[in-house]
């Protein structure tokens, strides 16, 4: 049996090798970042109240965050450090790759949230048409899951075969409701269930105003959205030229000798902070305010 002693010198050991502290730092970074940013589930509610489904959701997302952020924080270990033969500037450079992977995974998340947020005012539409030519509301629903877009039609299929298979309108539009979960879909659908239990003398007018005010807001966000754009653009370049700059500089004998001493180090890691802390509050002031979801 191995002794404590002897396993934390085996662990110090192998800690040494460069490859081996990059996956190393990698892999925790890369654990505490998605476990930080998934205090939600996808649907926007908590972790407690997320079902086994949407809890296998979160698993596999924090699962393909923590391997693509160890496999890119590797691989840049491994460049930065034949290019520098310096660890002490090798790692501000890792843990930097191990952010930039972990936002553009997120940044793809988001993107893919804003596209499900643009294509409601175009569900009225279909909607209105559909019930001008003469569809019932639950067929101008279910046509939605081949004529509607195309990030919305697996959700409408699978309205359309629950309502099929169970009957019940009403739960099946609480549950498609629950799984688009945005603010756009939470108002069509609830004046549909409103039209349900109150008569839908008015729902066309509701959909046309609705659409209306949908695409008044999504203009004026895009627009918003144009002249933040370039800001972050400059804030990003602006961040990452002194490290870019270093790089160059790092090839040289001397400059990696510098950074290596103990004042090297500490101007390291001052910059790491004083870089991050700039980006978050670059980011922070850049965005914008989510719609708040009325009908939960």
């Amino acid at each position: 049996m191995i002794s404590p002693i002897h396993l934390l010198e085996l662990l110090l050991r192998v800690t040494t090798y460069p490859l081996v502290m990059a996956l190393l730092t990698s892999t925790i970074c890369g654990v505490g970042l998605s476990l930080l940013s998934s205090k939600s589930d996808p649907l926007g509610r908590g972790l407690k109240s997320a079902s086994k489904s949407e809890m296998l959701i979160i698993a596999k997302r924090l699962e393909k965050e923590i391997i693509y952020s160890s496999i890119v924080g590797s691989g840049v270990t491994v460049f930065v450090l034949g290019w520098t033969k310096s660890l002490s500037i090798t790692m501000p450079f890792t843990i930097f790759s191990i952010l930039i992977t972990w936002i553009y995974l997120r940044s793809r998340k988001m993107h893919a949230d804003a596209e499900m947020s643009r294509v409601w005012p175009e569900v009225i539409d279909h909607l209105i048409s559909g019930i001008h030519s003469g569809l019932s509301l639950f067929e101008a629903l279910a046509g939605l899951s081949t004529r509607g877009p195309e990030v919305i039609r697996p959700h409408f299929q699978e309205f359309r075969n629950e309502l099929v298979n169970s009957g019940d309108f009403v739960q099946a539009i609480v549950h498609l409701k629950r799984q688009l979960n945005t603010h756009g879909s939470d108002q069509i659908l609830e004046a549909i269930l409103l039209a349900k239990s109150l008569g839908g003398s008015e729902l066309l007018q509701i959909f046309r105003t609705l659409g209306d005010f949908l695409r008044q807001d999504l203009a004026l966000r895009k627009e918003i959205e144009i002249k933040h754009g370039w800001i972050k653009n400059s804030a990003h370049l602006s961040a990452s030229a002194p490290w870019l700059l270093l790089l160059l500089l790092a090839s040289q004998p001397g400059t990696a000798e510098a950074f290596a001493e103990p004042g090297g180090v500490l101007i390291l890691g001052l910059g790491l902070f004083l870089t991050g802390l700039a980006y978050v509050w670059m980011a922070k002031l850049g965005e914008l305010p989510t719609q708040p979801r009325v009908f939960k």
